[in-house]
């Protein structure tokens, strides 16, 4: 399957450009003229990285990627603009949380190495993702073995990390015993069902 980039820009050259730029790319290219078009796009596809503008008349860029910030949390959001200063820079990157700043024109090799830069900041925070929610489940089942087995997960480690085994009283007389007991009446039952 492969990758969603929505770019959103209310001047319909710039997204041809930035098409014409990522066009050897092996992306799947989305495009919309406002943030409410963008909206309507990302509530059907699921897209990857946006690339928006700052000033379009309706929705600025920094609104924009607010919202999908709130509502596609995994979707990297980056902003492309020719007017930039510090102020709109540091109310992009808060309220739209986002990932890159850029200013227009950009680069070609640029663009497409913070687009596969942004593919695997999103693909980290996807594995981040994972692996937090393996280490709950697994630590709800450590929370379960203690409860019906308090003392379970105590672990004793030295100064090293080296985990410390506790002194186990060497009663291997009894051991011995019982597993020939076992074997004794496996034998028998095995001996008692040849004969019945």
């Amino acid at each position: 399957m492969s990758q969603k980039i929505l770019f959103v820009d209310d001047e319909p050259n710039v997204i041809n450009s930035l098409r014409r730029t990522l066009q050897k790319e092996s992306f799947e290219i989305l495009s919309a003229f406002s943030g409410q078009e963008a909206l309507q796009l990302l509530s059907e596809h699921i897209v990857d990285v946006v690339i928006s503008d700052e000033q379009m008349p309706g929705m600025s860029g920094t609104e924009l990627l607010s919202r999908i910030s709130k509502s596609y949390p995994d979707t990297v959001r980056i902003v492309l603009t020719g007017n930039a200063n510090i102020d709109m820079a540091v109310r992009a990157i808060n309220e739209g949380q986002i990932y890159r700043f850029l200013r227009k024109p950009c680069h070609e090799l640029e663009l497409i190495a913070i687009i596969h830069a942004a593919l695997q900041h999103r693909e980290f925070l996807q594995k981040t993702k994972e692996l937090l929610k393996l280490y709950r489940q697994q630590s709800g089942y450590v929370a379960q073995l203690e409860n019906r087995f308090p003392g379970i997960s105590d672990v004793q480690k030295d100064e090293k990390g080296t985990v410390v085994l506790t002194d186990i009283p060497d009663n291997y007389e009894n051991l011995i015993k019982e597993i020939e007991n076992e074997l004794g009446k496996s034998r028998r039952k095995k001996q008692y069902q040849l004969l019945g």
